[in-house]
């Protein structure tokens, strides 16, 4: 499906409101228009002029299939950390702000992984990570996504995803990729 596509909603869905993170119900029959679908989710424009995330499990009001759900967490233990972590890094690259088509890490949110083993085996990743605006309301949203996102990269038994404001987020930070992904440079 195209960006900027007007799509008539083929049932009821929740959705959050960007950036206000508010959960809010669109009607079936409602028109939207697709502005990006990046990292499973769906950013949308309402009929009413405001911004909304779709979650790829609602991708069917859309008219669009579901995709696969992220595999669990394996019990393993056999894997090293460094290679946990490029899982981890891997998997972080799949969540996207929802009102900027970059993900995460090349936008410089992410600040902090850490990996650590278990006793029992497996391992435990910390992630700190920040937004671009401390006003921004999507922080749980982005925690959440992280969150599921890492507990299924396999060996991973348990996250603690924080959302942190040191340093303050700024420009300098987006990746050169991203940069000119965005056309800043």
């Amino acid at each position: 499906m195209d960006s900027g596509q007007s799509i008539t909603l083929k049932r009821e869905c929740e959705a959050v409101l960007i950036p206000s993170g508010k959960k809010v119900k669109l009607s079936a029959g409602s028109e939207v228009r697709l502005t990006h679908s990046l990292g499973g989710s769906y950013t949308v424009m309402t009929d009413r002029g405001h911004m909304a995330r779709i979650a790829g499990e609602d991708a069917d009001a859309l008219g669009m299939e579901t995709g696969p759900a992220a595999q669990s967490a394996g019990a393993g233990g056999s894997e090293r950390a460094g290679d946990i972590e490029r899982l981890v890094w891997d998997r972080l690259k799949t969540c996207f702000d929802p009102e900027i088509p970059v993900n995460i890490v090349d936008l410089g949110l992410v600040y902090h992984c850490r990996v650590d083993p278990l006793a029992g085996g497996g391992s435990r990743v910390e992630i700190k990570f920040t937004l671009t605006a401390p006003g921004c309301g999507m922080g749980e949203v982005l925690r959440g996504d992280i969150e599921r996102r890492i507990l299924s990269v396999p060996g991973v038994r348990e996250v603690d995803v924080q959302l942190v404001w040191d340093p303050p987020w700024n420009q300098s930070m987006i990746s050169p990729e991203a940069k000119r992904e965005l056309g800043m440079v």
